[in-house]
């Protein structure tokens, strides 16, 4: 299997950056809609299984995406 490039993964932390925004919307829109206090959002955003997998997700993608860029410079 061939490693990604660069341009891959920033295009896949793009995107999954978008939809982690939109994920984390919607909660907040859901929340405010149910008159929660802003604390509580917080807390429900903190605790969002999916939402903290894909902060997982991007993590990891940046420092694949910053050790494909080192070794191109080097």
């Amino acid at each position: 299997m061939q490693s990604p490039t660069k341009e891959e993964l920033e295009e896949s932390i793009r995107e999954l950056t978008e939809y982690k925004n939109r994920l984390e919307k919607e909660v907040v829109t859901i929340s405010n809609k149910l008159k929660m206090p802003q604390k509580k959002i917080k807390s429900i955003i903190k605790s969002h299984i999916e939402l903290n997998q894909i902060k997982i997700i991007l993590s990891k993608l940046n420092k694949q995406k910053d050790n494909v860029t080192s070794t191109l410079t080097t």
